[in-house]
C-alpha cells in the first residue's frame, strides 16, 4: 500500500478504531491493582493514541502530499537532476512581446525585519562580485496593500559595464500559508539563481520573492475578490510598477516572468494566462488549474449574475477551451508518482494550443514538498530565464547615475552590506487620497 493511497488511510483508520474498541474491552481487566496492570493500561493507551495520530497524519498527508512514498517518509529522498520536456507541438524557446504601464506604486524598507538574517547562503561580500538580497516592502497605491518581499540583485547590477542596462525580472510566489522566508530558505530561489549565474547557465536576473497572501490569514489566491482584497491587481499592476520605478528592471513584458510552488504555482499560471501583457512566462511547481472556494478562501467570487463568469475566468481548463490562447510560455511540474495532480497536469498540457507554449518537468517520484521543488528549481529557472529578454533596453545616458546602486532610488546613508535593507521610494506621481487611505 502506498503512503498516499486511500487504502492506507482506511486501513489505519480501521486499526485505530479497533484499538479503541480493544481498549474499552480490556480496561476492566487492566483496572485491577498491580504493576503489570498499570503497565498494561499505559501500553494500551499509548498504542491507541499512536494509531489515532498515525491515521490522522496519513489522512492529512494523503490530501496535501507532504511525503509521496514510504521511502521519503524515512528520509530516502531522490536527489537526481530533473529535466524539462517539450510538450507535443510545443515550443520552449524564444520570447513573447507585450505591454505594461509604469504608474502608481512605491517600494520602501520594512522596519526591523528579522527574517532575512535567518536565511542561510545569501551573498556575502562585495555586491559587484556576489550580488545582494534586499528586504523591502511593496506598497500598492491602487490596492492599499503593503506586502514584504526579498529582492535579489545579481552582481552585474552593480558593475559599471551594466550600469545602463535594464534586467529581466522573475517574481517568485510562495504557497499558502507560506512566507518569503520559505522562498529564500527552503526553496532557495536566490541561492540557486546565483549558482546558475556563476556557472554561466543563467543570465543576470532580478528576482522578487513575495507571498500572494495579502490579507492573512485568508487565502485570496490570485483573485480580485468583489468588495474584498484585490490580489490580482496588486500582483499584476502594483508590484511590477513598484519594481520598475525603483530598480533597473525591464519595462517590456518580454522581460517579466512569474513562478511559484503549490498555490503560488497556480497563481503564476493565473497571472500569465489572465495578464499576458504583464507576465509572458510562468513556471508552476505542483499547481492546481482552477480556483475554487474552500474554508481558507471564503467567498472569492461574490454573488449575483456575474459569479459564474468570474469562476470560469479562473478555471484555466475552461479558458483553454473557450477563449483564445494567450501568447505566453509556461512550464508545469508534477510527479508521476507521489502527487495527486499528475492527471490534471497531463490534461492541461494536452489542452494548450498555439500561440501558447508549454513544457513540463515530470519526475517519476516526488511529493508536494520542498525536497521535490528544490530538485525542480534549477531546470525551471534555466528554462524560464531563457524565455526572458536581456538586455531589454537601456537607461538613457542622462538618466544613468553613479554609483550604480543609486540608479533607481535614494539609498540610505552609510555603508551597504552584501545583503540587508534599503530605504527606497518610487519616483512618479503622488497617490490619490482614495488610493492611500489604507496605507
Amino acid at each position: 500500500m502506498g503512503l498516499t493511497s486511500r487504502t492506507t488511510v482506511y486501513a489505519l483508520a480501521a486499526l485505530s478504531a479497533l484499538c479503541v474498541a480493544l481498549l474499552v474491552w480490556l480496561w476492566p481487566r487492566l483496572a485491577r491493582p498491580g504493576l503489570w496492570q498499570v503497565l498494561g493500561r499505559l501500553g494500551a493507551v499509548a498504542v491507541t493514541q499512536v494509531t489515532i495520530v498515525a491515521a490522522f497524519a496519513c489522512a492529512v498527508n494523503s490530501s496535501y502530499q507532504f511525503f509521496g512514498s514510504w521511502n521519503e517518509l524515512f528520509g530516502n529522498v531522490d536527489t537526481a537532476p530533473v529535466g524539462v520536456t517539450q510538450a507535443a507541438g510545443g515550443n520552449g524557446g524564444g520570447s513573447v512581446n507585450g505591454i505594461s504601464s509604469v504608474h502608481g506604486a512605491s517600494l520602501v524598507q520594512p522596519a526591523g525585519d528579522q527574517q532575512l538574517s535567518r536565511v542561510s547562503g545569501l551573498p556575502d561580500g562585495p555586491a559587484a562580485a556576489v550580488g545582494r538580497v534586499e528586504s523591502v516592502k511593496i506598497i500598492g497605491r491602487r490596492t492599499g496593500v503593503v506586502d514584504p518581499a526579498f529582492v535579489y540583485l545579481p552582481p552585474q547590477y552593480f558593475q559599471k559595464a551594466y550600469h545602463r542596462m535594464r534586467f529581466p525580472v522573475i517574481v517568485a510566489l510562495s504557497g499558502y500559508p507560506g512566507s518569503i522566508y520559505n522562498l529564500a530558505q527552503h526553496l532557495r530561489v536566490s541561492q540557486t539563481a546565483g549558482e546558475l549565474q556563476r556557472k554561466g547557465q543563467m543570465q543576470p536576473t532580478i528576482i522578487v520573492m513575495i507571498r500572494p497572501t495579502i490579507a492573512p490569514p485568508r487565502d485570496t489566491e490570485c483573485v480580485d475578490v468583489p468588495g474584498g482584497p484585490q490580489t490580482e491587481t496588486f500582483l499584476a499592476k502594483d508590484l511590477p510598477d513598484a519594481v520598475k520605478s525603483v530598480y533597473r528592471a525591464g519595462h517590456d513584458a518580454s522581460s517579466w516572468g512569474v513562478m511559484g510552488y503549490s498555490s503560488g504555482g497556480s497563481c503564476a499560471l493565473q497571472l500569465t494566462m489572465r495578464d499576458p501583457g504583464v507576465y509572458t512566462t510562468a513556471a508552476a511547481l505542483s499547481p492546481d488549474y482552477r480556483v475554487k472556494d474552500d474554508p481558507t478562501t471564503g467567498n472569492l467570487f461574490g454573488s449575483g449574475p456575474g459569479r459564474q463568469a468570474r469562476i470560469d475566468g479562473h478555471d484555466l481548463m475552461w479558458r483553454l477551451k473557450h477563449l483564445p490562447a494567450p501568447q505566453v510560455s509556461v512550464l508545469v511540474a508534477n510527479s508521476k508518482h507521489g502527487e495527486k495532480g499528475y492527471a490534471q497536469t497531463e490534461a492541461f498540457i494536452k489542452a494548450v494550443k498555439a500561440p501558447m507554449r508549454v513544457v513540463s518537468i515530470l519526475p517519476e517520484n516526488g511529493s508536494h514538498n520542498f525536497p521535490t521543488w528544490v530538485r525542480e528549481m534549477p531546470a525551471a529557472l534555466k528554462w524560464m530565464n531563457g524565455q526572458l529578454t536581456f538586455p531589454q533596453d537601456v537607461v538613457p545616458r542622462h538618466h544613468a547615475r553613479k554609483p550604480v546602486t543609486e540608479a533607481a532610488g535614494t539609498p540610505t546613508p552609510g555603508p551597504t552590506p552584501a545583503h540587508g535593507h534599503r530605504s527606497l521610494r518610487a519616483e512618479g506621481p503622488e497617490p490619490s487620497p482614495t488610493a492611500t487611505a489604507h496605507r
